[in-house]
């Protein structure tokens, strides 16, 4: 598994083309069905604009690619911003553009002008990070324990991403395989700083660091 580049985090970005506006928010996404729920969001969110036009790439058990012109001519909105994503190499990246539309016809060339214009926009606004190849693990710590290992993730730079307050804590967490083998490494020494009662690994993914 390759490395891939992504965004950190939701940006929302607006830019007018003859009195038209058009409002850019990109997200990371890493399900076609994820990015979907996104879209929805937005047309709940901006329920009286004209079009949503959006495109997304998502690394699955395949690529997968998507983009959809929402009503505007074929080929001037999806399409273009589909290929700002692939052109700045992204992956696991959704971007839906939303049109109010300004009473002034743009045409086939300004259309392809402002939606790739406000996709640009977007990314250039949003922080740029690197997915690695590695994989979801469940680890079960005693209460005792917790803050030890919540330490030990900090300073190793793996990330929790949720805890389950059971008869022991539970917690889910994003690591690469040489950050697992450190883990379970640590726990053959009798100097290790944590004890962890179980992993389980869930399965390989790519992710952010």
């Amino acid at each position: 598994m390759k490395e891939l580049r992504t965004v950190k985090e939701h940006k929302e970005v607006e830019i007018e083309e003859k009195r038209s506006q058009f409002i850019a928010n990109i997200f990371y996404v890493e399900r076609a069905q994820e990015a979907m729920e996104k879209i929805k969001e937005i047309r709940k969110k901006y329920y009286d604009a004209r079009h949503h036009c959006y495109a997304y790439v998502v690394q699955e058990e395949t690529l997968v690619k998507k983009a959809s012109d929402d009503g505007e001519p074929s080929g001037t909105a999806g399409s273009p911003i589909l290929n700002v994503i692939e052109k700045n190499g992204l992956t696991n990246v959704l971007i839906v553009v939303t049109r109010y539309f300004g009473g002034i016809l743009l045409g086939a060339g300004g259309l392809v002008r402002a939606y790739t214009g406000a996709a640009t926009e977007a990314i250039k606004t949003s922080e740029i990070v690197v997915q690695e190849a590695g994989l979801v693990a469940i680890v079960t710590v005693a209460y005792s324990e917790i803050e030890k290992f919540k330490y030990y993730c900090n300073q190793n730079k793996i990330r929790i991403v949720k805890q389950e307050y059971l008869e022991n804590i539970k917690c889910e967490i994003e690591l690469t395989e040489e950050e697992k083998e450190k883990l379970l490494e640590e726990q053959k020494d009798k100097e290790g700083r944590i004890t962890i009662l179980e992993f389980e690994e869930v399965e390989r993914k790519y992710i952010r660091k």
